[in-house]
Formats: structure tokens, C-alpha cells, sequence
């Protein structure tokens, strides 16, 4: 793809220019890497109107037909997996090594809703467990919701994408994307893709729109399901315009990780560091908070602080490069606001805080408070606090201390703990003896408090975006036999 030429919208299986451009620019370099156009009201709508005409089409395809258009679409993309990679690297800063992974992880995805489509079931349920209800038998299946708005953030710019198409597509819903301002190249690029398949016109469209056009189409009655994936401000003002449409937030976190003195050590440590520093630590599950038992506390410190000065930090396009930019200069000056107040009110520095151009080296801080902003909010960036507890409890009450509750790592060994640690963290996953950003794609991911609700992970994903329905078959209608006096029962 030619990206310094602007790039249409995909708008209802359609190219479609116009004359406001938006500038992508490598956050590594400061360059542009290429111009995109900006949709309007009229493109919004146009893609609506195509997604639900589209819709009264495909959702009346087989499963078969369903899983062979996924088929064609992880083909697509698997021809082009270096071309893809690199444009996620270029647009948003992901190590080049990190960049054909989420690619990898997205035609996993792909694979995994081709074959969801295939049991996309039901199940029977007996109804004859009262007087009068003899032969009766419930079906429930589940069924599309119709038109699905997905809106995905820059971090993960084909991987968050396709966690919400895969799912959509696999149960018959149609579905528009808009993707995240700073990295759309990567999801039109997909766009591209699908274009080749058999999907029908209309069925997928992306379109780079401003947040009030998307906050427009979010509110139209004609969109059935918004699923967002973004920042907790954004993501709840969506949810209070919409009380009643089908939402699922996949929203912020601060993650906290328990190091217990039974743990595998050289293996936490090991996890810790890259569970910290991964992409900058831009993702929603990178750690930010790790506890560590006392009798292990000074050792961890060492070991731990050793692994993250040996961070290569520089271009993303170096495949020796682990580190590379924040997403924006003003992201990293934000960050480093969070750090210098914390040094201001006490903390201690124990690695990095400074700044090379548009990289944050990675950052390492101990001696901090709860009330700490780089502690108590998101940072979203490549800092992490080391903060060491007298017992389990302890450490369970500390990770909890959060408004937020996505993910959470507890390295220990003890089975009683792990088991403690399950039903008294308040997240949406605990991971034994890893860290808190370990996910597997098909994984029910998602969290609780101000980290959002529902589930991504595509089996999980389609029961979001599909309504159970109920028949109710009478298999004795018209044989009273046995029945006489028996009033079904009912309201």
C-alpha cells in the first residue's frame, strides 16, 4: 500500500476519498508515514445503511459459508504478513519482533472464529418439570444482533481489530470499524484484504472518523452493538449516552503482580521485566504495580532492576530493539509528570526517568505512596513501582487497593494461595506463576470496576454480540390423552 498517497475510507465495500486528510506520523522518527481520509457524516452513514442492508444477506448464510469467508480473510492476511507488520511497526512503535507477533496472534484469532462459526450451537432444555408442561421441550439458540460499531485504540492496531470482526462475522453480524486515530493505516490495510474475499459489500467497512462522528454512529438506533476498546474517560461517557444498546467496554488498568518468597525467582523476574516493559508498557495488562514479599524483596530489587537496564531501547525497526517509543511526545511528558511528582513527594528512583528524544527509558520506582498518581492511575507507559509486602493478605489487599481490575499476576507455588488469590482479587483474570499481561487470545479477556465489563476472546465475543432466543416445542399438541384437568402453566 502506497501510504504517503492518502487513503480512502472503506465505506460499504467502497473507496472513498475526501478532502480532509490526516497525517500519520512514526512516533520513533517524528516522520510521516502516511496520510489518511478522514470520514464524514455522510460517509458514516453510508456505511451504516450498507451494513444493514448486508446484514439481512449474511446473516442468513451457513456456518460453513460463514467460517470459509474467515478462511479467506486469514489467507489475506497471512500473504501480506510482512507488509502488515511493518506498517504496525511504522505507525505506532511496536518493536519490529513484537509487530509480527500481533500478526501472528490475529490470524490466530482468525482461525479460532473460523471454527467458532462451525459451533455456533444451542442447547435442549427440558420443560417438563412441572404438572401440566409434560412434552414440552425448550431449543435455545443464539442469534445476531445485526449491526456491530467496533472502535479500537492504537496499541494493538490489527490484532484489536480482528477480536472484534473475527466474532462479529462468525455470528452473522455486520460490522463497521473505526479505528484509532494515531495507527488507522494497519485497519485499512485489512480493508484491503477483505475486499479480495467473498464477504459481502457492505459487511465490513473502516472508516477513520473524528469521536463526535463516532459517538454519532455509536447512538444510532441502527447499530446494535457497540464493542470499544480505549481509555475509561471515553468509554463510560459512551456507556451513560446509551443505557440501553448492547455495550462492551474493554477499558484501562494498572495491573498489579504478586512475587511470593515460594515463587520460581529467576523465572518472575524474568516475566516481570518484559511483562513491565512490553511495547513501553502500552498495553492495558503491562504491569505497573509489583508486590514482593519481604524476605525476597532485596534480591528481587537487584535481579529485577539488572533485567530492565539490559533493555535495548531504540528504532522499532531494529529487530534487536525491545523498547522502543511512547505512542506521543505529550504521552511521555505526561508520564514523566507522574514520575517527577513521585520523586517529589518521596519515592526513589531506582532506573530510568529520562528521556532519549521520543523514548522514555524504562523506569524503576520504589519508596512510593498509593495516593501517587504513577501508582493509583493509569501510566500506560514503561514505569513500574516495586513496593514490598509482610504477608499475602497484605499484598491481595494492596493489588485491590485500585479503581481499576483487569488482570492480575500472583507468582507462587502454593495451591491454598492461588486459590485465595482467585476468589479475593477483584479482576477479571489472575495468572498463576506469570505475569499480569500473559493472554492467550481465545481467553475470556476483559475486567471489572473502572476496567470496563464483557468479554473479548472470540467465543466470548460472539455470545456478547448474539441474543439467545428461545423455542418452545408442545410435542403431545392435539394429544390430550393423560393431560385432562392439567393447565399448563404460564404467568
Amino acid at each position: 500500500m502506497e501510504t504517503l498517497k492518502p487513503v480512502p475510507a472503506y465505506v460499504g465495500g467502497t473507496w472513498e476519498a475526501s478532502e480532509h486528510i490526516a497525517t500519520i506520523t512514526n512516533p520513533y522518527s517524528g516522520k510521516p508515514v502516511g496520510n489518511v481520509c478522514l470520514g464524514d457524516s455522510k460517509m458514516a452513514q453510508k456505511a451504516l445503511l450498507a451494513a444493514k442492508e448486508a446484514y439481512g444477506q449474511y446473516k442468513k448464510l451457513p456456518a460453513h459459508a460463514r467460517a470459509k469467508l474467515l478462511g479467506q480473510i486469514l489467507d489475506g492476511i497471512q500473504a501480506r504478513q510482512e507488509e502488515f507488520a511493518k506498517t504496525i511497526a511504522l505507525e505506532c512503535g511496536k518493536p519490529i519482533l513484537d509487530a509480527q507477533r500481533e500478526v501472528a496472534r490475529s490470524l490466530f484469532v482468525l482461525e479460532t472464529a473460523k471454527e467458532e462459526a462451525k459451533r455456533l450451537g444451542g442447547e435442549i432444555i427440558p420443560l417438563d418439570l412441572l404438572e401440566g408442561a409434560e412434552g414440552r421441550v425448550g431449543v435455545l439458540r443464539r442469534f445476531p444482533l445485526g449491526v456491530v460499531f467496533g472502535i479500537t485504540p492504537f496499541n494493538f492496531p490489527l490484532n484489536l481489530v480482528v477480536h472484534k470482526v473475527a466474532p462479529a462475522l462468525a455470528a452473522g453480524n455486520t460490522i463497521i470499524i473505526k479505528p484509532a486515530s494515531k495507527t488507522p493505516l494497519t485497519a485499512l490495510l485489512l480493508a484491503e484484504v477483505v475486499e479480495t474475499t467473498d464477504l459481502p459489500k457492505g459487511a465490513f467497512s473502516v472508516i477513520p472518523l473524528s469521536n463526535d462522528l463516532a459517538e454519532q454512529l455509536a447512538l444510532d438506533e441502527d447499530v446494535k452493538k457497540v464493542t470499544f476498546t480505549g481509555s475509561a474517560a471515553v468509554g463510560w461517557r459512551l456507556k451513560a449516552l446509551m443505557p440501553k444498546k448492547r455495550v462492551t467496554l474493554e477499558l484501562g488498568g494498572n495491573a498489579g503482580v504478586i512475587v511470593h518468597e515460594d515463587a520460581d525467582f529467576d523465572f518472575a523476574v524474568k516475566r516481570c521485566v518484559a511483562g513491565s516493559f512490553g511495547y513501553a508498557g502500552q498495553t492495558c495488562i503491562s504491569i505497573q504495580r509489583i508486590y514482593v514479599h519481604e524476605p525476597l524483596y532485596e534480591r528481587f530489587k537487584e535481579a529485577f532492576v539488572e533485567g530492565v537496564k539490559a533493555l535495548k531501547l531504540g528504532d522499532p525497526l531494529d529487530p534487536q530493539t525491545q523498547v522502543g517509543p511512547m505512542i506521543t511526545p505529550s504521552a511521555l511528558e505526561g508520564t514523566l509528570s507522574f514520575i517527577e511528582e513521585a520523586i517529589s513527594r518521596g519515592a526513589r528512583l531506582l532506573a530510568g526517568g529520562k528521556r532519549r528524544e521520543n523514548i522514555l527509558e524504562p523506569t524503576v520506582l520504589e519508596k512510593v505512596e498509593p495516593s501517587m498518581r504513577v501508582v493509583c492511575e493509569e501510566a500506560f507507559a514503561p514505569v513500574v513501582n516495586l513496593i514490598p509486602y509482610a504477608d499475602f493478605e497484605e499484598a491481595l489487599a494492596m493489588v485491590n487497593n485500585s479503581a481499576y481490575g483487569l488482570q492480575a499476576g500472583v507468582f507462587t507455588s502454593d495451591i491454598a494461595r492461588v486459590f485465595q488469590a482467585y476468589e479475593t482479587l477483584e479482576v477479571g483474570g489472575v495468572i498463576q506463576g506469570d505475569a499480569s499481561n500473559f493472554r492467550v487470545d481465545p481467553m475470556p479477556y476483559g475486567g471489572v470496576k473502572d476496567s470496563g465489563f464483557g468479554r473479548e476472546g472470540v467465543r466470548f465475543a460472539i455470545e456478547e454480540m448474539t441474543e439467545p432466543k428461545l423455542l418452545v416445542l408442545n410435542t403431545r399438541a392435539g394429544m390430550q390423552e393423560g393431560l385432562a384437568g392439567k393447565t399448563p402453566p404460564g404467568e
